[in-house]
């Protein structure tokens, strides 16, 4: 079976990433990435979640997709090297593979191993494309190795994440993606602002789904700190933002603990919130000017029947 080429993995090295949790934990509003979320054990529980019915990004994009698969490819072309940032398990990808046609593959995502996996099960399924993976943190910068061809380069951003950056952040990642796309496009998935009851329970699982998710991150910052965090003394917690217009998660202390880890400590009083995550939600309007603003000047966009979602290219 045909191994697919890793180049290694450019995520922050583990004391920049231990910097970077001690600092979130000591603010005066504590905070945790996101990017924390997507250990290998959150990467399973994330696959869960969309496959939940209250979900709706995943099902509806996937309808958008195949309701305009014609329209995509055309705008999209076939060949080229197709780049999946945050790939996941891939399979978002590999439902393109029959049409693209990408000559080239290159998995990008936090967890290397959990990505490692997922691509050499798609090396044996399809020999003819050439695979590579990387662990990267492409939150703070996208680097995009000279091995990897130039020619048609089409990044791939599906299932909404852009949500999770602030605007400045979205608009400092889509420029970057503009420069190394080399005269390629972006095909991307957006999530657009939508009534509370469904937000709700999107993010907020009657299986608790999202809820294990989002604890698992204390998990995961024991793993790379060293710290003491027990995730029986706090809940999952969900937020709706409407100055904002996004989603944001948190957890709930449920009783005073103070938090250890070599060097520190952080005492968290009952009630007290722990940042997670942002999800913003764009409008057709502000995700196009978003584009524009990163340099992008052919944009489409497609949306379901209900304006939940939108896929969009842009080149």
């Amino acid at each position: 079976m045909q191994s697919p080429t890793i180049l290694g993995n450019n995520s922050t090295d583990h004391l920049d990433l231990v910097r970077e949790i001690e600092a979130g934990l000591l603010a005066e509003s504590p905070s945790i990435s996101p990017k924390f979320l997507y250990d290998p054990l959150g990467s399973h529980l994330f696959t869960a979640i969309t496959l939940l019915p209250e979900y709706y990004p995943t099902n509806t994009e996937k309808d958008i997709f195949s309701r305009y698969e014609n329209q995509i490819i055309d705008a999209i072309g076939v060949g080229g090297t197709l780049i999946d940032l945050g790939a996941g398990n891939c399979q978002k990808a590999e439902s393109f593979f029959n049409s693209l046609k990408p000559s080239n593959y290159l998995a990008i995502d936090f967890s290397i191993e959990y990505l490692k996996d997922a691509v050499t099960k798609l090396a044996g399924k399809y020999p003819h494309i050439e695979m590579q993976c990387m662990g990267m943190d492409f939150s703070k910068q996208i680097l995009i190795p000279e091995s990897i061809s130039d020619t048609k380069r089409m990044f791939f951003y599906p299932g909404s994440s852009i949500g999770n950056f602030l605007t400045s952040e979205a608009l400092h990642l889509l420029r970057q993606i503009k420069n190394q796309a080399k005269g390629g496009g972006l095909l991307f998935g957006v999530d657009l602002m939508k009534e509370d009851a469904v937000l709700k329970l999107a993010y907020d699982d009657p299986l608790k789904i999202t809820a294990a998710f989002n604890l698992n991150i204390l998990n995961s910052v024991n793993s790379t700190l060293g710290s003491n965090f027990n995730i029986d003394q706090f809940d999952h917690k969900v937020i709706i933002n409407h100055t904002e217009n996004r989603v944001e998660l948190f957890l709930e202390v449920l009783e005073k603990v103070t938090i250890t880890w070599p060097g520190n400590s952080r005492v968290l009083n009952k009630g007290d919130l722990i940042h997670t995550e942002n999800s913003h939600k764009y409008t057709v309007k502000s995700i196009s000017e978003l584009l524009k603003n990163a340099g992008f000047g052919k944009i489409q966009i497609w949306t379901d029947p209900k304006d939940y979602f939108a896929v969009v290219h842009a080149q």
